[in-house]
């Protein structure tokens, strides 16, 4: 028996159970590399008992390089499938940079084109994702990237993606029976679209497993993952949810004579939209591959289901979105923010100071407008941040996510909050935003976009259908917001 299979395209069937080498850098973080040569002897075992879908990234260790000396060595055909990350740095994304990190890549992994390379972004507020991906998409018409996808995108922004006109297969993010997000809007929109969804996370670091039934909360964890998903549980309601969550589990499997990471593995996988769920390998240790099989044994049942459901009610949802983790507090990550991934946060935007009117800045985007009419994005005076009517224009003139009201809001709000922030406020201190659509079509989507962005702390808000927007935009938005922050 071998894992079932999916189509992620026509040309691209995958194992259903991803083998996920995350943690090669836990097992590497001492400074001692793991033996490539084993390494790779180890991966060929998997391959060939149908776990032949592997899943890294360009900072998993030296995932990449163990990869690419499985395929180098591996005899028979069809050879095995590479799926790597690029986790670039924000900053501009010239094609000359997206190139490169996609040969980093390709020379990683010694191969000619990368099967599936997926692009995670740190903070949308910095537009240059958008440049990064339109870049790919040149480079897998180039035939350097078999397919693109993405990790770790909400709902909005993969929305945003797929209406910009990038061909995305696949989004990776966290999904389990602790972490539901992904069963919420990006479920829907990846039906809309037709993407399908690569699931991480889904034993929540082991958590989800026989060994924590009815065990006390652990004062700490060594292993990264570990470390990472604790939080997850304390985010969902803390231990005592999360144990009711694994007796229910547990009653399920005993039921069908299987394992509780069965179960909770299982749950996920039965989500139409899920192409397959990553299973990570701790390379030379564990395997549980034969236990792994055993989730197409059996199908969870709606008693089964119930019983879960149950449970849930029991535990708090998991604040925001997929990916809100890495990008907004509470920071869900091993360290609980991102010193161990980026050293800062760059700004798309920079705040001015007025020389001759103390406690007032600007910034500037950097439209084809701004220096003709003579305004900036935003200004701010003392405590009272005013942004200017703001459209999807992309760098000088380009229109983003064109006919998509939804999208475009999305991509406004972005540069909102960037402006915001660079004069030293928050996005939670916007107070009033002002809404102009070009027609009723535009309103439901526009709204939903605003009502994903300000659902923790909606600001007042005034909608205007003005029927003639210049240019082939559907939406522009003013805001206002106070802030008790100094500039600087």
């Amino acid at each position: 028996m071998t894992p079932e299979r999916r189509n992620l395209t026509p040309d691209l069937s995958i194992s259903r159970i991803l083998t996920g080498l995350w943690q090669v850098a836990d097992q590497e973080k001492d400074g001692v590399l793991l033996d490539r040569s084993a390494g790779a002897k180890a991966l060929a075992d998997y391959a060939r008992e149908g776990f032949d879908t592997f899943d890294m990234a360009d900072h998993y260790g030296t995932s990449e390089l163990i990869t690419g000396e499985m395929l180098r060595t591996w005899q028979g055909s069809p050879r095995p499938i590479a799926f790597t990350k690029w986790c670039p740095e924000p900053g501009p994304m010239t094609a000359e940079i997206v190139r490169k990190g996609v040969q980093e890549r390709l020379d990683r992994l010694g191969v000619d084109r990368v099967d599936l390379l997926q692009f995670h972004w740190w903070s949308f507020e910095h537009p240059a994702w958008l440049d990064a991906l339109h870049e790919m998409t040149k480079l897998r018409d180039e035939g350097l990237i078999g397919e693109i996808g993405v990790t770790n995108f909400d709902a909005a922004h993969l929305n945003l993606a797929l209406a910009d006109g990038i061909p995305l297969v696949s989004n990776q993010v966290s999904f389990s029976l602790i972490d539901r997000r992904a069963a919420g809007h990006l479920a829907e929109t990846c039906r809309k679209h037709d993407v399908q969804l690569l699931a991480y996370g889904t034993l929540c670091g082991g958590f989800l497993s026989e060994r924590w039934l009815g065990k006390p909360e652990p004062d700490a964890v060594k292993d990264w993952s570990g470390s990472k998903y604790l939080r997850f549980i304390h985010a969902a309601g803390g231990w005592a949810g999360y144990q009711g969550i694994l007796s229910a589990a547990d009653t399920i499997a005993r039921k069908h004579g299987v394992s509780i990471s069965n179960v909770a593995t299982r749950w996920v996988l039965e989500h139409d939209h899920v192409a397959g769920v990553i299973i990570g390998a701790r390379l030379g240790e564990n395997q549980h591959r034969a236990d792994n099989l055993r989730l197409f044994q059996f199908e969870l049942d709606a008693e089964d289901h119930a019983l879960l459901v149950q449970a849930f009610a029991a535990t708090t949802p998991i604040p925001g979105d997929c990916g809100d983790e890495y990008r907004q507090p509470p920071f869900l990550t091993a360290s609980g923010d991102l010193s161990h991934h980026l050293a800062e946060m760059p700004s798309a935007m920079q705040a001015v100071a007025d020389p001759d009117v103390p406690d007032r800045a600007r910034v500037f985007s950097g439209s084809l407008w701004e220096p003709i009419a003579g305004y900036c994005r935003a200004l701010r005076d003392g405590d009272r941040i005013v942004i200017s009517g703001t459209t999807a224009t992309h760098g000088v003139d380009r229109t983003v996510a064109l006919g998509d009201a939804g999208a475009q809001t999305t991509y406004i709000l972005d540069k909102i909050a960037a402006s915001v922030r660079a004069l030293g406020g928050d996005p939670k201190d916007i107070l009033r935003t002002r809404m102009y659509l070009r027609g009723e079509e535009d309103v439901e989507d526009a709204a939903r976009a605003h009502g994903l962005r300000f659902a923790a702390h909606p600001p007042a808000n005034t909608t205007f259908l003005v029927g003639n927007l210049i240019g082939d935009f559907r939406v522009e938005i003013e805001a206002e917001a106070v802030v008790s922050r100094k500039i600087g």
